[in-house]
């Protein structure tokens, strides 16, 4: 099977990057959208960002064979209450949302009978609203799809279909699977991300003027993981809490011996980490998941 009409809730960055990259990549199918904010509605409409973007998000999904819910974490069940009474019965509702245990849950309680198959693409910028999507967002990127037991094996093989049109790589896993792993690679770096910065800003006897002024490499790109929309990473610390605090745990143990190995001169063991991390650095690159260039391959004018 294939879908012919996808209804997007939510036109930020991953919810507007969907409806382009669509419009792109399956000419053949057809959008509708929908926003909570009346101004992102508006501008969504001047960029084409769906077919027809709709002014209440029970008429986006009438009609529809996928409906996707980019709308924070801590949103989801509204979001699917708000559609419930215009699905049809045949279609597939999926998310983009980074906590899938959580997600999970809450859609099938809010929408009992209806094909729950969650993904998670893997994809994101520092930045948001309706003018940071671009078509190629997905292109390469992992798109990680969630299908619990009772989905449908020929529903799960379109969701893949779709996000392998959009340019995704897919990897299907069970949800707690997923939660964890991304409590590792995603929520774990956005956490420290946000801590370090702030904690820069405040302290004392360094001003936040000369912070911003001396700002080195490494501080640079803590910065702009913490310019990340902060309702969006709130409602993922708090829905996905348990597999993030098992996570922290661990860091806080690695960073507890680190710190001995500083206080001890173990420059043997600084060097032997520092070497196995710089490995990891070389796999991520070999993978494609970064670029290789000097300065993450930036553009210097």
């Amino acid at each position: 099977m294939s879908f012919s009409k996808v209804a997007i809730i939510g036109l930020g960055l991953i919810g507007g990057s969907i409806g382009l990259a669509v419009r792109q990549d399956l000419p053949d199918c057809t959008t509708s959208g929908y926003d909570a904010n009346p101004k992102v509605r508006s501008r969504a409409r001047e960029l084409g960002l769906a077919n027809v973007i709709h002014d209440d998000p029970a008429e986006a999904v009438k009609g529809a064979d996928l409906v996707i819910l980019c709308v924070p974490v801590g949103a989801m069940s509204d979001a699917a209450s708000a559609i419930a009474p215009s699905l049809s019965p045949e279609c597939v509702i999926s998310d983009v949302g980074s906590s899938k245990r959580s997600i999970t849950n809450g859609l099938t309680e809010a929408l009992p009978g209806h094909t729950i198959i969650p993904a998670h693409p893997v994809a994101g910028t520092e930045h948001s609203g309706p003018d940071a999507g671009f078509a190629t967002l997905f292109h390469q990127r992992w798109c990680i799809i969630t299908p619990p037991k009772s989905a449908p094996e020929d529903k799960v093989h379109a969701l893949v279909d779709f996000w392998e049109a959009l340019g995704a790589m897919v990897e299907t896993m069970d949800a707690d699977h997923h939660d964890r792993v991304l409590a590792v690679t995603s929520h774990i770096p956005h956490l420290i991300a946000f801590t370090i910065v702030g904690t820069a800003s405040d302290l004392e006897e360094v001003t936040r003027s000369e912070v911003i002024k001396y700002s080195a490499g490494g501080f640079r790109d803590f910065t702009r993981i913490a310019a990340s929309d902060p309702t969006m990473w709130r409602d993922v610390f708090l829905n996905n809490k348990d597999a993030v605090l098992e996570m922290l745990d661990e860091f806080l143990t690695d960073l507890a011996l680190m710190r001995e190995a500083i206080r001890a001169g173990d420059g043997q063991m600084m060097h032997d980490n520092f070497s196995r991390t710089r490995a990891i650095r070389r796999s991520i690159v070999a993978l494609g998941q970064d670029d290789p260039r000097p300065d993450f391959g930036r553009v210097h004018d």
